[in-house]
């Protein structure tokens, strides 16, 4: 597996990074992914050549830092590239809060949970318009100055708020945002291109998450019914489960890029999900890592497979006109 550079962090990271949001997630009363399952997938993670994992003071409860902590126990901490985020908290009543205070707790909660002394880096999960930008970009300058966290990102937020926290960062002299997080796959991509746009503008790494729309490009549903938001989906599978699900995931622009997405794992001998994993790898614009948030090994064996899948500049071109139609 080759590393590629996080953008201006100097991290060498694998090219696609495990989403451990579903470590001790429940749905429908249901743990998704278990201790024992979250280890697996963490060992298979890191047996093909995976170092970069993402996680948050929230998944789980708290679980999901608290199973990755156990895992790095008597590995070398120095291998791996361990992101986790802020906004919710764990330690207070407090809640969507980048305050100083809330930040300080929060950041002592997901290090002892994690067993470790730093993150490599460390997220804003949303924008918290009650406290002023400049403050929490000061409390996260002091982070970093301290050695605790080593580079800063930004989740989901809107164009703007992106733009107003870079400018504010280099007129404070603090350390800015080298990493985002957005909402990103191939069937969505007009709903942030502002957001994309500064990316590229400003040198961020984009590591998306949902890169496979939740599990719609990897060709597992199909249409249902007369609306193009009626999916036929197996049992237990997050279109059976989640009543949201059509209205994030599925559009008509939807169907016309997993139609050409399938065509295409047909010509190559892959899979949709491959396929559709490798178009954000390939992104010219800037640096692109998509979190894959596998539930099983199998799953995850088959979205690491997409680092063995080259696409045609042909290719790429029939997705993104597919987009566009």
């Amino acid at each position: 597996m080759e590393y590629v550079r996080l953008g201006s962090t100097g991290l060498e990271v694998s090219p696609l990074c495990l989403g451990t949001w579903r470590f001790g997630q429940e749905s429908g009363g249901v743990v998704e992914t278990d201790r024992e399952s979250a280890h697996e997938l963490l060992d298979a993670f890191a047996d093909a050549g995976g170092n970069f994992i993402d996680t948050a003071n929230g998944y789980g409860g708290g679980d999901s830092e608290r199973w990755i902590g156990d895992w790095l126990e008597g590995k070398d901490r120095e291998e791996y590239v361990i992101a986790s985020k802020v906004y919710w908290s764990q330690n207070s009543r407090f809640q969507e809060n980048l305050s100083r205070k809330n930040v300080r707790a929060e950041i002592e909660g997901t290090l002892d949970r994690l067993g470790t002394d730093y993150l490599d880096l460390y997220y804003i999960h949303r924008f918290d318009e009650e406290t002023p930008i400049e403050t929490t970009l000061r409390t996260l300058n002091d982070l970093v100055r301290e050695g605790k966290v080593h580079s800063l990102g930004a989740s989901t937020m809107a164009a703007w708020q992106l733009t107003k926290a870079l400018w504010k960062a280099d007129v404070e002299g603090t350390e800015r945002f080298d990493v985002t997080q957005p909402l990103f796959h191939a069937a969505y991509r007009e709903d942030v291109a502002d957001y994309l746009d500064v990316c590229a503008d400003q040198d961020l790494a984009v590591c998306p998450y949902s890169p496979l729309a939740g599990g719609f490009l990897t060709g597992k549903y199909e249409r249902a019914g007369d609306g193009t938001q009626d999916v036929d989906a197996p049992d237990g599978s997050r279109g059976d489960l989640d009543e949201m699900f059509g209205d994030w995931y599925v559009s008509e622009r939807g169907w016309q890029v997993l139609d050409e997405v399938r065509t295409i794992a047909d010509e190559e001998g892959a899979t949709p999900a491959q396929v559709a994993l490798r178009w954000l790898m390939d992104q010219e614009a800037f640096t692109c890592v998509p979190i894959v948030g596998a539930r099983t090994t199998d799953q995850l064996s088959e979205n690491l497979g997409a680092t063995d899948v080259e696409l045609a500049p042909d290719q790429r071109r029939r997705v993104d006109d597919a987009r566009s139609a």
